[in-house]
């Protein structure tokens, strides 16, 4: 799954309740554009350019998984929504809402309708100061020089006032910080690791991601499974033992909990459906002397997906040797799964329905994810 890519936001207003219409600018941003991960101090600033009320000017750090026209094309659709039409004339206008990319990490794009870096930023202390306030040390791609720096050197001499009221981040909503350890389980195909990595990059997490990939056994086993099976469930029991231990053992100082796309405790639900009575009795009594003495996660979810979205999902993701997987053996797969968590009282256990989801693609679907999870409500 791609990173997103960091972006920084000017917004500014000068018409109606400002401070207002910046919070509901920042509220719209965050749940149709991405996650914000900081938001700077709010400036009462003179109009440039023209004469007209003060404005209130900021500037945010914002990841998004949409490209920098998509992103365009979403503020500019917020700005319509709260209120702005504009003027097609040339020159400076009162607003009810502005919202300007400055930079798209060090991308540099030169088109009719989106130009990064902003081509007048190092001219306007209320763009340099609010984003001084996040991002100092931030290199404009072009001038290879630093936003400090440019603030320093702007020739600009307006008078610009911090007010003593801060924007509220709607990031702040969702709080994993009471878990140490979370675990996302489900099927095959059910976005696990696509959800598990989304938390990691908004909520600072330890990633741990299973490697499957790495495993030799597997595509043989989707050839041959009868004679495969043992083979392929001892190596990945073996594998998921020692990442499991390695990496919740090694303390990361920079990070504020671990979030994982898989528990071990799956090795013994697939291994019950693909192996045969004896072997799988043998395998059992081997995965608790291991499961005994690893840890376990503190908030254990589910994700649900109907057999017909699984296979779509197998499908779109195209990895050859998962192509002929059969409906029955993903419905083994899932009830396995539910015979387990029903009778599981260690987790802390949160079962989604995620069906008629796309939280990969539908950042309202991804919100509404993460209420279930934390808030359980909506």
């Amino acid at each position: 799954m791609k990173k997103p890519v960091t972006y920084y936001i000017a917004l500014g207003s000068n018409k109606g309740d400002k401070f207002k219409n910046l919070q509901l600018a920042v509220d719209a941003i965050y749940e149709q554009v991405g996650n914000i991960k900081l938001i700077s101090k709010v400036y009462k600033t003179p109009a440039f350019g023209f004469e007209s009320d003060d404005f209130f000017n900021c500037c945010l750090v914002l990841e998004s998984y949409l490209e920098p026209k998509k992103v365009l094309k979403q503020l500019l659709s917020i700005e319509t929504k709260l209120g702005r039409t504009r003027n097609t004339k040339k020159g400076y206008e009162a607003r009810t809402i502005d919202l300007d990319i400055v930079f798209a990490e060090d991308q540099i794009i030169n088109t009719k309708t989106l130009q990064v870096p902003h081509p007048e930023m190092q001219k306007r202390r209320f763009v340099l100061m609010p984003l001084n306030d996040i991002a100092s040390k931030v290199k404009h791609p072009e001038f290879e020089k630093e936003v400090s720096a440019l603030l320093n050197e702007c020739k600009d001499d307006s008078k610009l006032e911090p007010i003593k009221i801060w924007l509220k981040n709607p990031s702040k909503q969702f709080d994993f910080s009471t878990y140490n350890y979370i675990a996302i389980e489900g099927n095959i195909g059910a976005g696990k690791t696509s959800l598990a990595t989304k938390i990691s990059y908004d909520f600072n997490a330890k990633l741990i991601l299973e490697r499957f990939a790495d495993n030799p056994f597997l595509p043989k086993f989707y050839e041959d499974a009868n004679r495969y099976a043992f083979t392929l469930e001892m190596s990945f029991l073996a594998d998921r033992y020692q990442q499991i231990s390695d990496d919740l053992s090694q303390l990361d100082l920079f990070k504020d909990f671990v979030v994982s796309d898989y528990d071990i405790f799956k090795s013994l639900i697939f291994s019950k459906i693909t192996l045969p009575e004896d072997e799988f009795n043998l395998y059992r009594k081997l995965f608790y002397l291991m499961y005994k003495d690893i840890a376990k996660p503190e908030l254990y979810i589910y994700l649900y997906q109907n057999t017909e979205r699984l296979q779509q999902n197998i499908k779109n993701r195209g990895r050859e040797y998962e192509q002929n997987i059969a409906d029955d053996y993903l419905e083994k797969i899932n009830a396995g799964y539910l015979e387990f968590l029903k009778t599981q009282k260690e987790f802390n256990v949160k079962m989604i329905d995620v069906s008629e989801r796309d939280f990969v693609n539908n950042r309202e679907d991804y919100l509404w994810v993460l209420n279930k999870i934390l808030l359980n409500s909506l």
